[in-house]
């Protein structure tokens, strides 16, 4: 009996190479998104540090420069944000482009299952017939052997 193929396993190679590259694009698009809440984190530790270092002072020069930086700070927390929200629906979009993916290398493997699984029953259903015709020609010969 002729070995399995699966005919449309040059497609299912296909679309698994896409899956794998749609989860190489969702991770990069996470990697940016933790970096951008990263750069979030060390802002917000920036104005801790601001906050303690001004905590007591009465100095006006260092009130005007508390204030700059604090603008400064508000408005790279602002940038930020609005990178964070852009990142945030490059992933979301980068997510469907792999559940797609997922889903049609499912049915094609889903297919190659059930193919492998019919011939796997072709191969035991020849065997059985194979054995009953050895079994039926040596019952056959053991008759006329014996007359």
């Amino acid at each position: 009996m002729k070995k399995f193929k699966f005919e449309l396993e040059k497609i299912l190679e296909f679309r698994d190479f896409e899956k794998k590259q749609a989860e190489v694009e969702l991770a990069k698009a996470l990697a940016v998104e933790t970096e951008i809440q990263n750069n979030l984190k060390e802002i917000a530790n920036q104005y801790a540090t601001l906050d303690k270092y001004m905590n007591g002072s009465l100095s006006f020069d260092d009130m005007i420069s508390m204030s700059q930086n604090k603008n400064l700070l508000n408005y790279q927390k602002e940038e930020l944000l609005n990178q964070l929200a852009e990142a945030k629906l490059v992933s979301e979009q980068k997510r469907k482009i792999l559940a797609e993916c997922m889903k049609k290398t499912t049915a094609l493997e889903k297919m190659k299952e059930l193919q492998l699984a019919q011939y796997k029953e072709e191969v035991k259903r020849a065997e059985n017939k194979r054995l009953q015709e050895i079994a039926a020609s040596k019952i056959s010969s053991e008759i006329s052997a014996s007359t």
